[in-house]
């Protein structure tokens, strides 16, 4: 077997981004003495998702808005399958940390001029409540994220990318993770006392997509490996505004923000009118599942710009408005050519972001002891679709808890343990096997997948559709395991790492097609053809998946409505008005 170094260290951070930098800084407030380790795939501060954000956060400050009334939209925009724990801390949480980020750590977002913090509307939303820095906020969240770790002399692997999380010899608890060195292709095995699943989601399976290029799923697919159980797989999000700039482009599939429309941005179609009114009457207004299925309708209806997308037009507000609003947005357009001030924009709906992921507790725990869970890896805290300005809140709010907890644990229960070695063998094995396969065309499969996922797992769906997409995912899947990469060298071998990703990919390709196939009804952002009604929200069930020797397993349980039922709500009186 390979070579393998070991490094021990008391709690294991996987990814860099809100959650688990977040946890990282808590961790070390609340157990200094503790070793603390940040691992991620690029690096610390410049890569991953939450940099990308650029719409803001959700959280109620206002004295009109209320915790009640931003737990309910959560829910309602959920369609009624968010565990409600989860969400409840999610809203009562952001109050928190939103302070926290700006007087403990720096950020300085948005303000009125009475000083008080400037809060944007949101799609699906009763009460603009999104704090923002222009256009940037991802931005000005990391920096200051990144700085105070810098500070802190918490340790970092960076370009290391996780394979395996690896349990304890007798299964009882997790004894840490097998890793790549991606810049010289060892392998690395860390053990820990304490590991933190926070690589991100990133639907990047798809045609086209918003995640940064080092996403690929991998917290998912080590978790089904793992055995551990993925919930709600089928809801996949597509952002409404993707850009479309030409396949000759990666910039394809960046977003453009959502406060466009919130402002009162346009959608049109190539004949330049107007459409959404046909499919919702809140138009650009409604959430990001309908918006998106509108979106994509009138595409195979034909009536698509030059790159077969629609528009974006901002060309009847202000113009001043939308330069000093929009500065970034406005900066990225002209950087492609077009025009967000007086122009047309052509965008396309996206994959965004999985609501789906790793079943965790509202403690961040989850069902191996030792391992902890936050952010997009995980499922449950947004439903069936999320609300823009509720991702960042929810990596935030969980990391921070994640941090806590873990130095608690660490010092209660923490003990580095004796691995099962089989697993990391496996691994190893597993993680090699393209050198001994004759090489092939990777980005011929790549294409591939994007096209079957984008075609037969994505916007609307019907039972033909998904059962052609998911039998050719599993043909990808195998035709992968045949597929190898060029003789050479390991050392920042990114061919290997693009097989490594598209691994993972078709792995969580086939769970979303899986539960989606589970799931007859339509809900958020799952939609079929042929059930296009949803079904009752009193007998709301989630889905739940699962890795059993190497196939698919599915299952659902009941929505537990713990706070509120439907037909019910928790806010107690019509939102107060000036």
């Amino acid at each position: 077997m390979a070579t393998i170094l070991r490094i021990d260290t008391d709690i294991l951070i996987l990814g860099s981004g809100g959650a688990g930098l977040f946890a990282a800084l808590h961790a070390h407030k609340g157990a200094p003495e503790l070793k603390i380790t940040v691992a991620v795939k690029g690096l610390l501060g410049k890569s991953g998702c939450t940099r990308m954000v650029q719409g803001g956060y959700n959280v109620a400050l206002d004295p009109r808005d209320s915790i009640a009334r931003h737990f309910m939209d959560t829910i309602e925009g959920g369609k009624w399958l968010n565990h409600q724990e989860l969400s409840w801390v999610l809203v009562n949480k952001a109050v928190e940390r939103v302070l926290e980020l700006e007087n403990d750590l720096g950020c300085f977002f948005d303000r009125n001029p009475d000083g008080s913090l400037h809060q944007k509307a949101f799609a699906g939303q009763s009460f603009d409540r999104t704090v923002h820095k222009g256009s940037l906020t991802g931005i000005e969240i990391i920096s200051r994220l990144a700085e105070q770790v810098w500070s802190r002399g918490i340790d970092r692997l960076e370009e290391h990318r996780a394979i395996a999380l690896v349990p304890a010899a007798d299964g009882a608890r997790i004894a840490g993770v097998l890793m790549i060195d991606m810049r010289s292709g060892d392998f690395v095995f860390v053990r820990a006392k304490a590991v933190l699943l926070a690589t991100g989601g990133g639907p990047s399976m798809y045609l086209y997509h918003t995640p940064s290029g080092d996403k690929s799923c991998d917290g998912m697919a080590m978790a089904l490996a793992a055995g551990l159980t993925l919930r709600d797989m089928e809801m996949v999000q597509f952002h409404p505004t993707g850009l479309v700039a030409g396949a000759h482009t990666r910039i394809t599939g960046t977003i453009i923000e959502e406060g466009l429309r919130g402002a009162g941005g346009q959608l049109l179609n190539a004949e330049g009118s107007r459409f959404l009114d046909r499919y919702d009457p809140a138009g650009e207004r409604a959430t990001r599942d309908i918006v998106s299925r509108g979106m994509f309708m009138e595409m195979q209806a034909g009536r698509t710009g030059p790159n077969g997308g629609l528009y974006i037009t901002m060309r009847h507000l202000d113009s001043a408005m939308v330069r000093r609003e929009f500065k970034g947005m406005v900066e990225r357009c002209h950087d492609v050519g077009f025009d967000l001030v007086d122009g047309l924009v052509e965008v396309t709906p996206a994959a965004h972001y999985m609501m789906g992921g790793l079943v965790f507790d509202t403690d961040t725990s989850t069902a191996l002891p030792g391992l902890f869970a936050a952010g997009e890896d995980t499922g449950g805290v947004h439903g069936a679709n999320r609300l823009g300005g509720n991702g960042v809140a929810n990596s935030t709010v969980f990391g921070g808890i994640a941090g806590d907890v873990m130095a608690d644990w660490v010092r209660r229960e923490g003990a580095i343990v004796d691995e099962d070695g089989t697993v990391i063998e496996d691994a190893v094995a597993g993680a090699l096997l393209p050198f001994t396969r004759p090489a092939g065309d990777l980005t011929l499969i790549q294409r591939r997948m994007q096209r079957i996922t984008w075609d037969d797992v994505g916007i609307i769906r019907d039972a033909a559709g998904l059962n052609r997409g998911l039998a050719a995912l599993e043909a990808l899947a195998t035709e992968l395991q045949e597929t190898g990469v060029p003789a050479g060298p390991r050392l920042s071998n990114v061919t290997w790492h693009d097989w490594l990703n598209l691994r993972s990919q078709i792995l969580v390709g086939r769970a979303i097609a899986t539960a989606a196939q589970l799931r007859q009804d339509s809900r958020g952002a799952h939609y079929r053809t042929d059930y296009p009604e949803m079904d009752s929200l009193q007998g709301s069930r989630n889905t739940l998946v699962r890795l059993r020797q190497g196939k698919l397993a599915v299952d659902t349980q009941a929505v537990a409505f713990t706070r509120v039922r439907p037909g019910e709500t928790l806010i107690e009186s019509p939102m107060q008005t000036e």
